[in-house]
């Protein structure tokens, strides 16, 4: 049984990678800035809305609408094909009920599923950037450290120009 859900995660989580973020976003092939890097990575960790402040993609909401309402139906239909019988007999002013309820739940989910896919990509840009900017430190080890870091380089008012030495000088004492 665990083995089924672990398989099912990994075929969203395939499908999803492979096939609705490619239809749904345009991603730019150069290159991230250092500095943009550091301050999208930072915004990543402290858990802050990302929409509009990474550079190098853009959404297409057309695009993210039809790929939910084709994910919503797949859920949704067998469902109501299955209380069909039921929903038949119910009084429509408690239908009417129903509708105002449904449509809320569906715009309320599509903000999650937009956010969602915004977080996976913005993941996917910052993970690209940090083999760029830094090809000897895993990202899943020392992402949260170098948010850190970075806040303190602010703090102390650290020129831009001076920024990459400083992070790196941090991090590598850190290691020791």
């Amino acid at each position: 049984m665990l083995r089924m859900f672990s398989w099912i995660r990994s075929s969203m989580r395939r499908f999803t990678e492979e096939k609705i973020i490619p239809y749904t976003f345009t991603l730019n092939d150069e290159p991230m800035l250092f500095r943009d890097m550091l301050k999208t990575n930072k915004m990543y960790q402290d858990g802050l809305k990302l929409e509009g402040n990474i550079p190098g993609f853009r959404m297409s909401i057309g695009r993210s609408y039809l790929v939910f309402i084709g994910l919503w139906h797949i859920i949704i239909l067998p469902v109501s094909i299955a209380f069909h019988p039921l929903l038949a007999k119910i009084d429509c002013h408690l239908l009417i009920l129903m509708a105002i309820l449904f449509t809320g739940m569906f715009f309320a989910t599509y903000a999650m599923f937009k956010e969602y896919l915004i977080d996976k990509v913005a993941l996917r840009i910052i993970q690209n950037a940090w083999e760029n900017h830094f090809p000897h430190f895993d990202y899943t080890l020392h992402a949260k450290e170098v948010a850190k870091i970075y806040s303190e380089a602010l703090e102390k008012e650290v020129p831009h120009k001076n920024m990459q030495l400083y992070i790196l000088d941090r991090l590598v004492e850190a290691k020791k």
